[in-house]
C-alpha cells in the first residue's frame, strides 16, 4: 500500500519502543528495571477514582460539548488564574483527551508548509515530529548543561527568522529537569511581542517542582492573546492512562480548534471530565506525597550517578527525570543505552531519542521506588566499570 508522502516525515516516541523491548527480554527471564517511562508508579488518588464510578453511575457516558463539560471549564479557569496570576475566560479552556492534543491541534491551526517553529532540543520528541508532519521546519533551540539545560536569550533571537511562526517552550522539561527562570521567560515573551509570535507554553510538570515558584510565559504583558497553554492531568494526578489534558486558547482560535477536535476525537470521556473535577478541587494530600517522595528519590540518584566514573550529572529542578553525560563510556547515547538493557537489566532511554542535542546523554526515569532505584544504580556502576577502566 502506497503511504502518503507525509507519513514519512512522522517521528515516534521512544520510549515505548524501549519498553516494548524490555519486556520481551524480562518475558525470557531478565530481572529488567524499567526507568524509561515517564509515568508517575503511584496510584491515581482514591477520591478522584471514586468520582469516575460515581459519574459513570450517574449516566455520565454519552457525548459531552466537544470543548469539554463547562463545569470543568470553570475549574480550570479558576485553576489557571490561581496557579498563574492571570484572569481565565472558561470559554478559552478546552479540554481534550490527553495532552498531546493540544500540541497537534494548535501546530495544525497556525503553522503552514514552510513555516518555521522553534522548539527545544534536546526536547519532548512529538514536537519535531508534529512540525514536520505538517510541512514546517523545526529549528531547534539547543539546551545545554553547562545552563543546567536551559538556554540565553542571545541564542533564541538568534534563531529567529521572518519565517518563524511559533515557539515551543517546556518548563519544567522532559527529559532533563532543567526550569527556565523567570527573566529568562520575560527575554521570550519581549522576542514574542515584538516578532508577533505565537507561544506554545508546555506545563504539564508544572506541579513537580524541587525548588522555588512555578512561572509561565503568560504572566507577562501582551501573552496572554499570544499564548497557548498545555496542561493536563497525567503527570500531576498519575493519570497517565485517563487521557486527559486541556489547553488555554486565545479567543480567535476556539472555534478552529473546536472544530479539529469534532473532525478527529468528538469530545473528552465526560465520566473522566468529572474526575477531573475531583481532581482540581480536592484534596492535595497524594500530589505532595508524590513529590516529596520523588524530592528523595532524585536526591539519591543524582548523587549515586556523579559517584560513578565516566557519568556526571546536574541537578534538576523540576519532573521526574535525570539526564547524565555518559561521553566519559566511550559510548554513543544510543550504544550506552542499549548495553545497559542487554548487560545491566535497566531500560533507560539514549538522549538522540529527544533530539540531536541528545547525543552523550541518556534519560533516567526516577518514577520507581528506592529500593529500585538503588539496584539499578548498583548495576548500572558495575556495567559501566566493565567500560571505565
Amino acid at each position: 500500500m502506497k503511504l502518503a508522502e507525509r507519513m514519512h516525515r512522522l517521528g515516534t516516541e521512544s520510549a515505548f519502543e524501549v519498553a516494548a523491548r524490555a519486556r520481551a527480554l524480562e518475558a525470557q527471564g531478565s530481572p529488567m528495571i524499567h526507568l524509561e517511562i515517564g509515568e508517575p508508579d503511584f496510584d491515581t488518588p482514591a477520591h478522584i477514582r471514586h468520582a469516575a464510578c460515581d459519574a459513570l453511575e450517574a449516566g455520565y457516558t454519552h457525548y459531552g460539548p466537544a470543548t469539554g463539560l463547562p463545569e470543568l471549564r470553570q475549574v480550570l479557569a479558576k485553576h489557571i488564574e490561581r496557579t498563574r496570576g492571570l484572569a481565565a475566560d472558561p470559554e478559552n479552556v478546552i479540554v481534550t483527551p490527553g495532552a498531546k492534543p493540544i500540541m497537534f491541534y494548535a501546530i495544525m491551526a497556525l503553522v503552514e508548509p514552510g513555516d518555521q517553529v522553534i522548539y527545544p532540543n534536546p526536547g519532548f520528541p512529538i514536537y519535531e515530529s508534529m512540525i514536520n508532519f505538517i510541512g514546517g521546519e523545526a529549528i531547534p533551540l539547543q539546551l545545554s548543561e553547562s545552563r543546567g539545560f536551559g538556554f540565553e536569550i542571545e541564542d533564541l533571537e538568534a534563531l529567529i527568522s521572518d519565517r518563524t511562526r511559533m515557539i515551543i517552550l517546556n518548563s519544567p522539561q522532559n527529559p532533563t529537569g532543567g526550569v527556565l527562570p523567570r527573566e529568562t521567560l520575560a527575554g521570550i515573551a519581549r522576542l514574542a511581542v515584538q516578532h508577533d509570535l505565537v507561544v506554545l507554553a508546555d506545563e504539564i510538570y508544572s506541579d513537580i517542582l524541587y525548588e522555588g515558584t512555578h512561572h509561565s510565559v503568560l504572566e507577562f504583558p501582551g501573552m496572554l492573546e499570544r499564548t497557548i497553554l498545555l496542561d493536563g492531568f497525567s503527570k500531576t494526578y498519575a493519570m497517565t492512562g485517563w487521557r486527559l489534558g486541556y489547553g488555554l486558547f486565545p479567543a480567535a482560535l476556539i472555534p478552529h480548534i473546536s472544530r479539529l477536535i469534532i473532525n478527529s476525537v468528538s469530545c473528552t470521556a465526560s465520566f473522566s471530565q468529572k474526575a477531573a473535577v475531583a481532581a482540581i478541587t480536592g484534596p492535595m494530600d497524594d500530589v505532595e506525597h508524590m513529590v516529596a517522595e520523588f524530592r528523595k528519590r532524585r536526591a539519591l540518584v543524582i548523587a549515586r550517578l556523579n559517584e560513578i566514573k565516566g557519568l556526571r550529572c546536574v541537578m534538576p529542578h523540576g519532573a521526574f527525570y535525570a539526564f547524565p553525560n555518559i561521553q566519559g563510556t566511550g559510548l554513543d547515547s544510543r550504544a550506552y543505552a542499549d548495553y545497559l538493557l542487554t548487560q545491566a537489566d535497566v531500560a533507560v532511554l539514549p538522549g538522540t531519542a529527544f533530539g540531536q542535542f541528545g547525543e552523550g546523554y541518556i534519560r533516567i526515569s526516577f518514577a520507581n521506588s528506592l529500593d529500585n532505584l538503588n539496584e539499578a544504580l548498583n548495576r548500572i556502576e558495575r556495567a559501566t566499570a566493565r567500560l571505565v577502566k
